[in-house]
């Protein structure tokens, strides 16, 4: 379970070792402010990535009441909460982006808006923005080597890139295959909106 901390940030109570990301992974990991900037820049977007995963999933179940969907959003959020209690770990406090409270609200309408509309919308969103992370970890991952000081940090992102693909898969099955014009618009708005996240994240 995900709980606010005073300060607006979110915390998981589950413990790393019931996090399927986490299994087999050493929880030593290098300090944050010793790491190379580019470095620096990815994780603090991951951390707010999985921030706003958390709030979309909140932002769903606020709202819709349609059963497949709850079961669906308590599902995954779970697992981004697990997520986002890895990235706390490690990303210093100090290391992450100042933009949390906007991400809450932006990442809140994501997952919201769609609900009003319906499963499908829901789904449709869920895969967009799985895509996109897909995405975004690959980049990363590719330019961390198998072996050596990151070696650890490397096999997490692609345990939690891991569970994204399956995020993203799942929905693609479940939404319509046929989409109207509104819905490619937000998808591709949402595909947008979570680049240009990932841009502000690293620099603020």
């Amino acid at each position: 379970m995900v709980l606010d901390k005073s300060d607006g940030t979110l915390v998981s109570e589950t413990e790393s070792t019931a996090n399927p990301a986490t299994a087999g992974v050493t929880a030593g990991w290098p300090d944050f402010g010793a790491l190379p900037g580019w470095l620096q820049q990815e994780l603090r977007s991951d951390h707010a990535g999985e921030y706003g995963a958390v709030m979309i999933y909140r932002g769903v179940l606020a709202v819709s009441k349609d059963t497949s969907v709850r079961q669906f959003a308590e599902r995954h959020l779970l697992t981004e909460g697990q997520h986002l209690a890895l990235m706390e770990e490690i990303v210093s406090r100090r290391g992450r982006t100042k933009l949390l409270p906007l991400w809450r609200l932006m990442g809140w309408l994501t997952g919201a808006l769609p609900a009003l509309v319906g499963r499908h919308a829901v789904f449709a969103t869920i895969e967009a923005v799985e895509t996109f992370v897909d995405h975004h970890y690959e980049q990363q991952i590719q330019r961390l080597p198998a072996q050596g000081t990151y070696a650890s940090l490397r096999e997490t992102l692609l345990k939690c890139q891991a569970d994204e693909v399956s995020h993203r898969d799942e929905a693609a099955r479940l939404a319509l295959p046929r989409r109207g014009i509104l819905l490619r618009a937000w998808c591709a708005v949402v595909g947008t909106g979570s680049m240009l996240a990932v841009i502000a994240a690293k620099r603020v």
